[in-house]
Formats: C-alpha cells, structure tokens, sequence
C-alpha cells in the first residue's frame, strides 16, 4: 500500500452535518465574548448575552475540530458559535425586546 495515499486517507473525514439550519433562531446558552476573533470589538469585549436570541446567517467549518461554525446576528452583532453555545428557540418563546413591541 502506498503510504502516502494511506495518509491522505486517513486525514480526510467528512465534514459533520450542521444541527442548526440558516434563518433558524437560536438562543445563546452563555455570555459570548470576542476570543480576538471579532475584528470590531475589543478582546474580552462581550458580544452576546445568555438568553439572547440571533438568527443563523451562515454556516461553515472548522476543519480543525470537525464542527459546524454559525455566524449568528444577535441583532447587529454578527458572531462565530459552536453548537455547544447555542440551543434551539423553543416554540412560542417571544423575546423581552418583541414582546414589548
């Protein structure tokens, strides 16, 4: 067997299948806070709050890790989110900010 094709094989795993769909609003499970990776906020700068409620606008990969990334509008914040950071919005839940509308 040729090493090198048995390497490339082995390196290559397919992508895992995103849970969350684009448009699906979520809530955020944590306070999020720019990790550096947020080009218009300070470091440690907080971007979303717990309980706060975005919607998904993308989603990639991070090869690295074999995850799903969701770039989430949490109302003119746009943030990077694993799955562990974000839970579904349950059905009939209505945001302090939309209710008051």
């Amino acid at each position: 067997m040729n090493t090198a094709h048995a390497m490339d094989a082995a390196a290559f795993v397919e992508p895992r299948t995103p849970v969350y769909a684009w448009g699906q609003r979520v809530v955020a499970l944590d306070d999020l806070v720019n990790d550096g990776s947020h080009p218009e906020r300070e470091p440690e700068a907080l971007l979303a709050t717990r309980g706060d409620v975005g919607e998904v606008v993308n989603i990639g990969h991070a090869s690295d890790i074999n995850e799903p990334v969701y770039l989430v509008d949490f109302g003119g914040c746009v943030v990077g989110c694993l799955e562990v950071e974000l839970a579904p919005l349950p059905a009939g839940w209505v945001p302090v900010e939309e209710a008051a509308e």
